[in-house]
């Protein structure tokens, strides 16, 4: 399986987005200051977002992008799925040509992975996502870094959203 770099931007980017929708609207400026992803390249990204209704676009002054349905009901697989990231590990594309136009002797077990992986990333939300410590813990110090100015200086933080000194 190759989950290439669209895919794990698209998904990065979303969890971002979710994780800031209290505040309004979010600029895809924001979310590529605080992910270090090229704008161009978000704007590509959130267009097929755009178009699977998993992010609206805000006009105007303090526009943005909100998510298109709560964080609980838009998981991992249905943002891989919308920038069209394919999951396959069959060498075949799952076309079942693999060995000289024939079906090869692991086709179905390579199919069934793919299958299995797809299944795992269904059953995590992004609300799943934006409750794990780990995460809160790098989101506190991308806001923070983010602050500052884009800043990149390694410090101890007091994270507020933990309630504990955490390394940035």
């Amino acid at each position: 399986m190759k989950l290439t770099t669209k895919g794990r931007y698209a998904v990065t980017a979303m969890l971002d987005l979710a994780l800031h929708t209290d505040v309004g609207p979010v600029s895809l400026a924001e979310i590529s200051s605080r992910q270090e992803i090229s704008l161009s390249y978000l704007e590509q990204l959130f267009a097929r977002l755009r178009r699977r209704n998993l992010v609206v676009s805000v006009r105007g002054p303090g526009g943005g992008y909100r998510l298109g349905r709560g964080a609980e009901a838009v998981f991992v697989s249905d943002v891989v799925d919308a920038v069209n990231e394919s999951l396959d590990t069959t060498r075949c594309k799952n076309r079942g040509d693999c060995q000289n136009g024939e079906m090869c002797l692991t086709h179905h077990l390579w199919s069934d992975l793919s299958d299995q992986i797809h299944q795992f990333l269904s059953q995590i939300s992004l609300a799943d996502l934006m409750k794990k410590r780990e995460i809160q813990v790098v989101a506190a110090r991308q806001n923070l870094r983010q602050a500052k100015g884009g800043g990149n200086d390694k410090q101890t933080i007091n994270t507020g959203l933990l309630g504990d000194q955490t390394p940035a």
